[in-house]
This record gives structure tokens, C-alpha cells and sequence, in this order.
């Protein structure tokens, strides 16, 4: 996971280095980035699945895959904008859920 979060940080520098606004609009921007990509993930959902009639599929699988790929994406620079120790950060959250979920550590 590693690697991961080496690609977050160089995203989050490429997008600091672009943005021209203080930082903390940037933390309220990022947030709203992630309501638009679960938007984009619900709107392939539904594209994929041919809910709405009007428009019948318009989307595939793969392309509700790809949505929720950049959901996780843009949560994890918004978690990295709120603290550089965003993977610490993650990997307790993810065992905290693992031991109340799975019964791990």
C-alpha cells in the first residue's frame, strides 16, 4: 500500500502546485470533489443496470468500477489534505474496522 499512497502524495503536490487558493478552501473543494465521484458512481450504477427507462444502459460494469476506483482516489487526497499522516491514519481506521467486523486485529 505503500506505493499508493507515494502516488496520493505526488496527486496532492500536482494538485497544490495548480491551485492557486489558500488551503483552506482547497480542504472544502476536495470535499466536494468526492460528492461529485459518488454522483459519477450512482449515475454509471444506474446506467449500467438500465434504471432509468428514458435512457435505458448507457453504462457498463467496468465503467462502475472505474467510478468507484476514482471515489477511493479522491477520498484518499482528501484524507492526505487533512493530514500527512493520512495512511497512518487509514491503516487504524481499516484494523479498527477489521476488529469489530471480523473479529481481528
Amino acid at each position: 500500500m505503500d506505493d499508493t499512497w507515494d502516488t496520493v502524495d505526488r496527486l496532492l503536490t500536482w494538485l497544490d502546485d495548480a491551485s492557486g487558493r489558500p488551503p483552506e478552501q482547497d480542504v472544502l473543494l476536495r470535499m466536494l470533489k468526492l460528492s461529485e465521484e459518488v454522483g459519477e458512481a450512482a449515475q454509471a450504477l444506474i446506467g449500467a443496470t438500465g434504471q432509468n427507462p428514458r435512457k435505458g444502459t448507457t453504462h457498463t460494469w467496468q465503467d462502475v468500477e472505474s467510478e468507484l476506483c476514482d471515489v477511493i482516489v479522491t477520498a484518499m487526497v482528501a484524507l492526505r489534505t487533512l493530514t500527512p499522516e493520512a495512511r497512518h491514519v487509514f491503516r487504524a481506521h481499516l484494523d479498527r474496522i477489521a476488529a469489530r467486523s471480523l473479529g481481528t486485529a
